[in-house]
């Protein structure tokens, strides 16, 4: 790790890595064998002897403390540095109430399937040893019990010689596909005790396996149905965790001409492109004859009808002889607690394996099958999606300019202005649900472009999401960029004053409409099929009396900021000074006002 990157550096300390004194200095050499960058922490006193470690025995680098205000952020800044680099970042959590408080973005790891490093403390775990009241308050009789459900594993060593054994494995656990958050407990007695002789471990004969292959008879008939499919399309989810599988399916759809829709668990296809066809799933999966599910974590739900906003009902939109195909590892990780795993999908092909192993060894399978009568068809399909490619980003453009010229600033040019700002930059887009607000106007070539994702639905989560992604990306010449919600900002508005004592340079749009809206639309839509007055709809979502100053809130922590600006005319010049200031190391955040779209 760069030093000059670190704010915090101890004083006087000589440090002796690979000679533990104590309990925690042998948690923290494993922590360096396995070159954890960065541990997010808020300070309890059962994590102080982890703590002591990092700061006096390893120096407070490699792995560097990173104070949050709030253990949701700690998880969701690990969650946010682990979309960037696929590698896990750790987050130090205080016993029993520490991880109460996390347990929510915890949950969101895990539907993210993304690698995190929980450590947690506990204890004194031998009552004996246990101060009156507060220790026996604060600890649990097991601690894991509580996020068991929705992490791949937990643990709670007992001795000092089964700590290096209890870190590997979760590091091994988590970094396996499909990935998942792991939590590991310490005992304060085991952390400030004597670490004695304790080998430390060769890393590398602890490493993951490698990605899991498909079974080469069913890879070979997946792809003779693409092959001789009339009209294919795939759905790609997570594929986009790998660059080189993205490439892939990109060389597979442009090979067969098949349509590819992008369901948004990470950027899985290029758009535009002229076979990226998102917005229209559900019309052509009525035409489709082989349907490809990749990394698909909801293809039930992608093969049914819009739920009905009133009741919530959806159908299954069938194809009279269409088959199934899917590639994936996701039935791996199941748990009964949640029902995450999504509705089971009827599935005529299933394959177990890593999409980055399978997609190039499909593409191959179809080069090698495709012969001139193939050919034929398929150049037939590319001239039909041609037109029906141009009809729909004539829609999106036309949709674009209606909402240009509105006299309050909407969604779709808000993005607009944005993307006229950031388009020749080398940017990443740590949150914004591009989408939502305006399909079409943001061009995205590669994964690593979009590294946001709803991932479990945790409001609050985002802002610590963009600045554990922004972490990530400070010193490699990337603009970081966030489009965050007001109420979720306002949720972990702590993450602010990380932000500002880390100088994480970003650009942070808060995209604000003064209120709750998707709950103000729910209430809209329930009262009206209810036959009540929808008007009432705003009470308990609106954000006006008062409403939050957030450009106030961020100059408060000690960031630039400025707004609210609530005229189109002012959001370039905006976000041209917010960009500037990102480069020279600042996390900028702009306050921008936009309409409710239900007030229109």
């Amino acid at each position: 790790m760069d030093q000059s990157t670190s704010i915090d550096l101890p004083k006087n300390v000589t440090t002796s890595i690979g000679s533990p004194r104590w309990g925690s200095d042998l948690i923290v050499d494993v922590l360096r064998l396995l070159e954890i960058e960065y541990v997010t922490v808020l300070p309890g006193a059962t994590t102080r002897g982890i703590h002591d470690s990092i700061v006096n025995y390893a120096g407070n680098s490699c792995p560097e403390l990173v104070l949050c205000n709030h253990e949701m952020i700690c998880a969701s800044m690990a969650r946010g540095y682990a979309r960037v680099t696929g590698r896990p970042m750790a987050a130090l959590i205080h016993d029993s109430v520490g991880l109460m408080n996390t347990s929510m973005t915890i949950y969101d790891c895990w539907y993210d399937r993304s690698p995190v490093l929980l450590l947690g403390g506990t204890g004194p775990v031998d009552s004996q040893h246990r101060r009156p009241w507060i220790d026996w308050i604060h600890t649990a009789n097991v601690q894991g019990n509580l996020v068991r459900d929705f992490t791949k594993w937990d643990d709670q060593p007992a001795s000092i010689a089964a700590i290096p054994e209890s870190i590997l494995r979760a590091y091994r656990i988590a970094t396996t596909e499909p990935k998942g958050p792991v939590y590991v407990c310490f005992d304060v007695d085991l952390q400030e005790a004597l670490a004695g002789t304790t080998p430390l471990p060769q890393v590398a004969r602890y490493r993951p396996a490698k990605p899991q292959a498909p079974d080469p008879a069913a890879l070979q008939e997946a792809a003779a149905w693409l092959v001789s499919a009339e009209f294919p399309i795939a759905f790609a989810d997570r594929v986009g965790r790998n660059a080189s599988a993205v490439q892939a399916l990109v060389d597979l759809a442009d090979l067969l001409a098949m349509p590819v829709i992008d369901t948004g668990g990470r950027m899985n296809f290029p758009t535009p492109h002229e076979l990226e066809f998102s917005p229209m799933s559900k019309a052509l999966l009525k035409d489709a004859d082989v349907v490809l599910g990749l990394d698909a974590l909801d293809l039930f739900g992608a093969m049914r009808t819009p739920a009905d906003p009133a009741t919530r009902r959806s159908k299954p939109i069938n194809t009279p002889g269409q088959r199934v195909v899917t590639i994936s590892l996701d039935e791996l990780l199941h748990r009964g607690w949640s029902t995450d795993y999504q509705g089971l999908p009827a599935v005529d092909l299933p394959m177990l394996a890593d999409t980055g192993v399978a997609l190039p060894m499909l593409l191959e399978q179809c080069r090698r099958l495709l012969d001139g009568e193939d050919r034929l068809r398929v150049e037939a399909r590319r001239r039909a999606l041609t037109s029906q490619q141009s009809i729909m980003r004539a829609k999106q453009e036309s949709h674009i300019r209606e909402q240009w010229d509105h006299p309050g600033i909407t969604e779709a040019r808000l993005l607009g202005e944005l993307w006229k700002v950031i388009k020749d930059e080398e940017f990443v887009f740590t949150s914004a649900p591009l989408r939502r607000m305006a399909p079409g106007v943001v061009h995205l070539s590669t994964p690593d472009q979009y590294v946001a994702g709803p991932a479990g639905g945790v409001v609050g989560a985002a802002p610590g999401v963009a600045l554990g992604a922004a972490l990530a990306l400070r010193n490699k010449g990337k603009l970081a960029v966030a489009i965050l919600g007001d109420g979720a900002l306002l949720m972990s508005i702590q993450a602010l004053w990380t932000a500002a004592h880390y100088r994480i340079p970003s650009v942070w749009i808060v995209n604000n409409n003064r209120s709750y809206l998707n709950d103000e639309d729910h209430q809209d839509r329930i009262a009206k099929f209810r036959s009540r007055p929808a008007e009432n709809r705003w009470i308990g979502q609106r954000m006006e009396d008062p409403v939050v100053d957030f450009a106030a809130a961020a100059r408060a922590f000690g960031l630039p900021a400025e707004g609210p600006i609530r005229s189109p005319a002012d959001l370039e010049p905006a976000l041209r000074r917010a960009v500037e200031a990102a480069k020279n190391g600042d996390l900028y955040v702009i306050d921008v006002w936009t309409e409710n779209r239900i007030m229109g």
